[in-house]
Formats: C-alpha cells, sequence, structure tokens
C-alpha cells in the first residue's frame, strides 16, 4: 500500500517504513506530523474526499540543511560578476503508517 501525500509544495510518493527529506517543517526531533493525503492506493484506489479522510503519520527524525549552492551570475565585457550561496532546510521524516 503506498500514498500520495502534499507537504512543502511537492507531492511524495510514500509507503509505511520509507524515510525521506521533505521541506522543513515547524515540529520537534520526535514528534509526530499527519500529512494531508491526495491518493491511497491499495486493493483499491481512493482519490479526492476518499484520500482526505485517510490518515499518514510521520515521525520527524532531524533536521538539517542540504548542499550548498553556488550562484554565479556574468555578463561579459561590462565588469558584471555576483557571487550568491544558498542551503536549502529541510526536514526528515520516517513514515510509521498509511492509511
Amino acid at each position: 500500500m503506498f500514498a500520495i501525500v502534499k507537504t512543502g509544495g511537492k507531492q511524495y510518493r510514500v509507503s509505511e517504513g520509507d524515510v525521506l527529506k521533505v521541506e522543513k517543517l515547524a515540529a520537534e526531533a520526535g514528534s509526530e506530523v499527519e500529512l494531508p493525503v491526495l491518493l491511497l492506493s491499495g486493493d483499491d484506489v481512493k482519490v479526492g474526499a476518499d484520500a482526505a479522510k485517510a490518515k499518514v503519520t510521520v515521525e520527524v527524525l532531524s533536521h538539517g540543511r542540504g548542499p550548498k549552492l553556488d550562484i554565479y551570475k556574468f555578463k561579459a565585457k561590462a565588469n558584471y560578476r555576483r557571487h550568491m550561496g544558498h542551503r536549502q532546510d529541510y526536514t526528515e521524516v520516517r513514515v510509521k503508517s498509511v492509511g
């Protein structure tokens, strides 16, 4: 059985026991969070209002920051050079139950 859940503006296909990194959640490590379900698949597929009744519970494992990304801007012959860096925050979660 798997479900499609939505968090942080993205959709993820999850099964029980999966560990994944999602956009940062406002929850402490060790706590449990319920994610909104878009689709639930198993013996029969549930979509829409039927899927909204389903629950996907995840346990927050840790918070962290992704790898550094370097952004360079350059325009030839104009003496224009810019450098920026970015590290995306994430939350690592484990799916406890789907259903």
